[in-house]
């Protein structure tokens, strides 16, 4: 395997660390993928001992730049105000990687990648395999066994990353001494798998969809992308965050006496438009079907005859599950049966309802009880394990 990242300055610029696997990855679906890229950053100083490592998985849309300035974007890291020195998930302690998932299109190998390395003009696109969120996980052992970590000292993640999370645990049980998982479920339930379905259908029905090769017309299916993020974007709210927000405030030009069909009259429609034209701008198309069909197969107890309790009976992790009141994409139920299936196999577990109206994304925005929470939950663990801090 090789690596290829900013520090060689005999090789192109680009803006991400990146470790190739040319012997590839072996899919659950039996198909194989050669090579293998997986692009991710780390943060802070592995230790001698490499026993204090943070794998943080991001959610559905997110990427490996946790925090600092994105390269690409040129914008903060999607947690900035969690990850950083005397943060939350304090860097001058913990050594944190974030990987871009497989299937993504910020450097790892997904639909946006040359399906040929021979013919970079070929992408996978709509041929790419079906994936699973294990295939994800798998994918990320292999860049920590590259980097020469045995035990990851936590693995955390919201969301689709909690999922990832959930997954290390019961895949990887001797590797992981904690872990977080955050408005998160074990398995995808049936309504959040219709309104994936309603999101992919809008990206298919775009006529610049082009059956999945829009780029070779130099074209991308703009409209049905953002429809798909406006749909996705109103679950990761709440009502009351949206009233709150919005309410049924009238955008500066829009007359109540004119009952417009067409255009924008309310503040909040604009809020949506804006959210789906800046998505279209940084996220692939295919990248996003593949991605939420993964998360739409995920069910952690599937390959255990349905039964949690059985899926988690060789975890050896520690165990912070939190979820927020006012989810209603992951609502705290779901968190709930994580929790009584780990306590029925006397795992060591902890949970944490957050009161919060910000609905599903509350773990993305300012919510000074998630930091007490994980601040407090790695703080004691790592005195337990007499943790050092690394601080250049």
């Amino acid at each position: 395997m090789t690596i290829s990242d900013t520090e060689q300055p005999t090789k192109p610029f680009q803006p991400f660390k990146k470790i190739v696997f040319p012997e590839g990855i072996v899919l659950e679906s039996g198909k194989k993928l050669v090579p293998l890229e997986v692009a991710y950053e780390t943060y802070g100083h592995l230790s001698p001992e490499r026993d204090n490592a943070i794998l943080i998985c991001h959610a559905l849309t997110g990427d490996q730049f946790v925090t600092g300035i994105n390269p690409i974007s040129n914008r903060l890291g999607w947690w900035n105000r969690m990850v950083g020195p005397d943060l939350p998930i304090d860097t001058k302690r913990y050594f944190v990687i974030c990987m871009n998932v497989l299937g993504g299109c910020m450097g790892t190998t997904g639909p946006k990648s040359p399906r040929n390395p021979e013919n970079k003009e070929e992408l996978w696109g709509v041929n790419f395999p079906s994936i699973t969120i294990g295939d994800m996980v798998n994918t990320q052992r292999m860049v920590i066994d590259h980097l020469g970590i045995q035990t990851l000292f936590a693995v955390i993640g919201g969301s689709m990353g909690g999922m990832l999370a959930l997954e290390w645990s019961v895949r990887y049980p001797d590797r992981v001494y904690a872990t977080i998982p955050i408005a998160t479920s074990s398995f995808h339930s049936a309504q959040n798998i219709a309104f994936n379905e309603v999101g992919r259908q809008a990206i298919f029905s775009d006529p610049n969809w082009k059956d999945g090769y829009y780029w070779r017309y130099g074209v991308l299916p703009e409209n049905g992308l953002a429809v798909a993020r406006m749909m996705a974007h109103i679950t990761y709210l709440s009502e009351e965050a949206l009233n709150h927000k919005f309410g049924r405030r009238l955008q500066k030009n829009a007359a109540a006496s004119s009952f417009p069909i067409f255009g924008e009259m309310f503040q909040v429609e604009s809020y949506l438009h804006y959210q789906g034209s800046n998505f279209v701008r940084r996220f692939d198309a295919n990248s996003y079907v593949t991605i939420s069909r993964a998360m739409d197969w995920f069910d952690l107890s599937q390959a255990y005859n349905g039964n949690l309790v059985e899926a988690f009976a060789k975890v050896q992790s520690r165990f912070c599950v939190i979820s927020f009141s006012s989810d209603w994409l992951f609502p705290t139920s779901r968190s709930r049966s994580i929790v009584q299936a780990l306590n029925r196999v006397a795992a060591n577990v902890s949970f944490v309802e957050i009161e919060s109206a910000k609905g599903h994304d509350a773990f993305l925005l300012d919510e000074p009880d998630l930091d007490r929470t994980i601040r407090g939950f790695l703080s004691g663990i790592a005195e337990q394990r007499q943790l050092k801090s690394y601080a250049s």
